[in-house]
Formats: structure tokens, C-alpha cells, sequence
């Protein structure tokens, strides 16, 4: 077993190695001597651990996951660790009683591909612990590792983790969206490219993998890992069969075709157990600087994307007879009856979004909704008493940024609140902290731009509506973020 850690937040190196030998001797080796394992070897942020049965490997990888938790909870938040665990079965070499060969590297390959507070098994371990062991794995496909040459099946083991620590981590998903099952989850495929040009094979690759970053980093939905969806590269595709290895709903496939100075990029959105097309595109762009229109093209893939998905995903939940207890579909169904804008579908979202807290009271995607439902509903004047609304969705929308800072809904659903309550310098930095998290955010860009406008900035409205302009298409972007946009007759003095 492989397991590796690290601050949430860094600097501070000599309360770093106070923190560490604190988890060493409190959390990691009193579980690994409870369940017979050993360290093999400790460097820096990196632990070896040797078991003799795999069973008690992976009981001792849920322990120290629930220790780590527990250890966090008492620990302020610049002091909390996120682990993360590959395990592994395999033979191994010892070498003056250290392991090494394939066994270890793929734990250790394994490891790098967990998000933090994550556990990740090889399809090896799977099958000897599947049944014996009372927890519940997702099937994440197989994967090509580093420096091994056979693809690696890889399970993740759902485990109640550390909310804190998953939360806080930069680059990790949210408490709630690792929670998500993953037949939630939407799968970029390799663009293809038909140019005819090897050299143009690095241009589709750069433009897959930054979709599948910037889409994992907005926290909408789940989205599988590159090194799931680059298994599939140069190969003929069955978009159904893909889905269900994947374990994804959504596909997304597209090409890359090259031809003189024009370069034409195609994107299709398909849904896998239908095999039904959401969305088709096709961008054609004059060859210039490449990285600049990489990034162009990219984030206008992404922003037409992700409002479509979200759509398509509320108004499914919608139309279906609602089935479970969960979370995520009450906060679906609360954001159905949102984007109704009526004041008795305003108390119906209310509602939903509140359930969906009762179950998963760290949800920062219904946290956020809920202070912006709160907020329209005092300045519609839906609302019996409008300063109490405001009031609570202002702490509603700073919990959320709290629990997830790098969600932009949190920083949008705070800005809006700041903007009602005519803080305005607030207001205007939460909008552009949701546009740099987000940079196709429609409705971030125009309330920005009312602010500008509301703040006699009308130099720095007209900069932002030409980068707009320029830059995404917000007809594809708007409807999904779309917000009434009224303004209060005069502007007070910063609170």
C-alpha cells in the first residue's frame, strides 16, 4: 500500500512538520500496527506500507481515512492533511528491506490518481476483497500508468471521508461532489485529429485536456479522469460501451481537422445509454497564435457545454417520478422550479434545496442555490421580511465559498447578495473571482457589468462587454445562470 499527504494550504514549514509528526505517530502507525502492516518506508509526504493479507490492507486504508477525519476536526484549517491511498497486490523485490518492482509502482501510480481524502485499488485487490470487506467500490476503468506496460483497472472505494479536507484542497472536488455517483458523470474523449498532420496531434490532446480540467474545475458535475478517457485514443468508439465502462451518462467526442491557416474544431455532447445527441458544434478559427486560440476554443467548448448539461440534467430528474432520498436529486428538482421565476415555484426550490441540506447539510452546490433563491425572493419582493432573507443568504453564500472556495456559484451567489445590500466593492470582487473561476459565467459578467456601470466605472463596463464579445458566446452561456437584473435607485456608503 501506497499513501501519500499534504497540507491544505502551504507555507508555515515548521508548524507543517509539527502537523505531520502528529498524524505519524496519532493516526498512521497506531492503525498500521492495529491491523498488521508495517512502514516501509517514510519520506517527506510519502509512506510505504507493507500488509501480509490485502484485506487488512485496504480495512486498515478506511481507518486511517476516518482517523484523518477525525484528526482534521480538531485541527484549524490551515493545519488540516489530505490523504490520499493507492493499494496494490503484487510480487515485489526486497532490497535491503525496501520493496520495489511493478507491485509497488502501480500502488504508487495508483495513489497519484486519487483525489484527496481518496482511496484507489487495482483491479488485483478488487477481486480478492470484493465480499469480504463491507464497503462499496465505484469501477473507474482501466487506465494506463506511468512506466507499466498493461492498462490497470482501478477502483475507488466510497468511504464516508474527511468533508473538510476534500472540501478545502485546492484542485479537489467538494464534499458534495464526491459524493456524486459517477453514472452522473460526463467523459471527454480524445479529440481525433483529421488533419493529416502528425505535428496538429499535440493541438487536439492540449484541447481535450483542457476541457476536462476547466470543466472538472467549475464542480458542476463529475467528470472522469484523463487517464480513464485517454485509454480510448486512436481507437473506433461505441459511445454506449464506453458510458458503461465508464460508468459516465454523458460523451463528449470531437475532431480536429487543419487545413492551410484555417483550423475547424467539432464537439458533439452525446448521452451514452441512448446514444442521443444534446449538442452538436463546429468552430472554425484562422490559424494564428495557437496556445491563444487553444485557449479560445476550449472555453468556448466548455461554457456551450456546461449550461447544456446542467439543463438537460435538471429537466430529466424533473420529468421522472421522484424515486429516492437523495440529495442531489432534490437539488436538481429545487433548480427546476428556479429557473421557473415564480414566487410559488421560489418557495417549491426553497424547499428542495432545503431537503437536499437535511441529507447532506455540506452541499455547497444547494448552499449556493439556496442564498441565491433566498436573494431573489427579497428583491422580487416575494419575501415577508426582505433584510432577513438577505441576512441569511449572505451567510448561506459565505458557508458555501467556505466549503468549497473554488466553486464559482459560491463567489456568484455571494456577489449577488453583496449587490443588494449595496456592498459594492464586495460585490464586484466575488463576480470577478466567479469569472476567473468560471471564464464562460454569463450571468457573473453581466451583474460585473451593472456593477461597473452602478459604480460610474463605465470605462471598465465597456472593457468587460468587449471581452465578452470577443471571447465566449454568452447566448450559449446565459439561460443556465440567467438572474433578473433590477437595481436599487441610489448607492449608499460601503458597510
Amino acid at each position: 500500500m501506497f499513501a501519500g499527504y499534504r497540507r491544505l494550504q502551504p507555507g508555515d514549514e515548521a508548524g507543517e512538520f509539527s502537523g505531520l509528526s502528529l498524524f505519524r505517530t496519532d493516526v498512521v502507525e497506531p492503525q498500521v500496527l492495529k491491523f498488521g502492516g508495517r512502514v516501509v518506508r517514510w519520506t517527506g509526504d510519502q509512506i510505504f506500507l507493507e500488509f501480509q493479507s490485502v484485506v487488512d490492507a485496504v480495512r486498515c486504508a478506511a481507518a486511517l481515512s476516518e482517523a484523518a477525519s477525525q484528526l482534521n476536526e480538531a485541527l484549524l484549517p490551515d493545519r488540516r492533511i489530505a490523504l490520499r491511498i493507492g493499494i496494490n497486490m503484487d510480487d515485489i523485490i526486497i532490497v535491503d528491506g525496501d520493496l520495489l518492482g511493478d507491485g509497488v509502482n502501480i500502488a504508487a501510480r495508483v495513489e497519484a490518481l486519487a483525489e484527496p481524502g481518496g482511496i484507489y485499488i487495482s483491479g488485483a485487490v478488487y477481486e480478492r476483497v470484493a465480499g469480504k470487506v463491507d464497503l462499496e467500490f465505484v469501477d473507474l476503468g482501466p487506465h494506463n500508468l506511468k512506466n507499466i506496460n498493461r492498462p490497470i483497472r482501478v477502483y475507488r472505494i466510497d468511504t464516508d471521508v474527511d468533508k473538510t479536507s476534500g472540501a478545502a484542497a485546492a484542485g479537489s472536488r467538494s464534499s458534495a461532489t464526491a459524493k456524486f455517483d459517477y453514472d452522473r458523470a460526463i467523459a471527454v474523449l480524445p479529440f481525433a485529429n483529421f488533419s493529416g498532420d502528425p505535428e496538429q496531434e499535440f493541438f487536439a490532446d492540449g484541447i481535450t485536456e483542457d476541457i476536462i480540467s476547466m470543466l472538472a474545475g467549475w464542480r458542476a458535475f463529475p467528470v472522469i479522469a484523463r487517464n480513464s478517457t485517454f485509454t480510448y485514443k486512436d481507437q473506433t468508439v461505441d459511445v454506449k460501451k464506453i458510458g458503461q465502462e465508464l460508468r459516465a451518462r454523458y460523451v463528449l467526442e470531437g475532431s480536429v481537422r487543419k487545413s492551410g491557416h484555417r483550423v475547424r474544431v467539432t464537439a458533439q455532447l452525446i448521452r451514452a445509454d441512448t446514444n442521443h445527441h444534446i449538442m452538436a458544434e463546429r468552430y472554425d478559427r484562422d490559424l494564428t497564435d495557437l496556445f491563444e486560440l487553444q485557449d479560445e476554443i476550449v472555453t468556448t467548448i466548455a461554457g456551450a457545454i456546461e449550461p447544456e448539461l446542467l439543463k438537460f440534467e435538471r429537466e430529466r430528474v424533473a420529468e421522472r417520478p421522484q424515486h429516492s432520498e437523495d440529495a442531489y436529486e432534490f437539488y436538481q428538482r429545487g433548480m427546476w422550479h428556479h429557473y421557473r421565476h415564480t414566487k410559488p415555484d421560489n418557495i417549491v426550490a426553497h424547499d428542495y434545496f432545503r431537503r437536499a441540506l437535511a441529507i447532506d447539510p455540506d452541499y455547497p452546490q444547494a448552499i449556493a442555490a439556496l442564498a441565491i433563491a433566498g436573494c431573489n425572493a427579497a428583491y422580487l419582493g416575494w419575501a415577508e421580511d426582505p433584510e432577513r432573507n438577505y441576512g441569511e443568504s449572505f451567510e448561506l453564500a459565505l458557508r458555501a465559498v467556505n466549503l468549497d472556495a473554488r466553486y464559482p456559484n459560491g463567489r456568484f451567489a455571494l456577489g449577488l447578495v453583496c449587490m443588494w445590500t449595496r456592498l459594492s466593492n464586495q460585490a464586484i470582487s466575488a463576480f470577478q473571482e466567479a469569472i476567473k473561476l468560471n471564464p464562460s459565467f454569463a450571468a457573473a459578467y453581466v451583474l460585473l457589468g451593472q456593477m461597473y456601470l452602478y459604480c460610474g466605472r463605465p470605462a471598465d463596463a465597456i472593457e468587460l462587454a468587449e471581452r465578452v464579445r470577443l471571447g465566449f458566446s454568452p447566448k450559449k452561456s446565459g439561460p443556465d445562470h440567467a438572474v433578473p437584473v433590477i437595481f436599487p435607485a441610489r448607492a449608499e456608503s460601503e458597510r
